[in-house]
């Protein structure tokens, strides 16, 4: 398989992390609404929500692949809508990725 290439350059590499993985066994669409949810945050607020998820202390909320996906009560806290769940496999994943491992 090819080297990949990132989409877009890094612009200030001091305030920005990236990371790719590939053959990973944790479902596409839970790790995609896991990672929209912790873009934006301070690195140790992502891990203290990622800690949280996996301890179901707080809830991911699922955004655009959110059929099929029940309503929870923990969701009042969030503006993005009423379907959510807690994606433990797919926490673990990205807090290694954040962890650098």
């Amino acid at each position: 398989m090819g080297k990949g290439k990132y989409s877009r350059n890094i612009e200030n590499p001091t305030k920005t992390c990236a990371a790719r993985g590939s053959d990973l066994r944790v479902h596409f669409k839970n790790t995609r609404e896991t990672a929209y949810a912790i873009k934006g945050m301070s690195l140790s607020r992502a891990k203290k929500f990622l800690e949280n998820v996996m301890e179901k202390k707080e809830i991911v909320p699922f955004v655009r692949y959110r059929y099929g996906v029940g309503r929870k009560a923990q969701l009042k806290n969030h503006k993005l809508g009423t379907s959510g769940r807690w994606p433990k496999k797919s926490a673990e994943v990205l807090l290694a990725f954040q962890q650098g491992e």
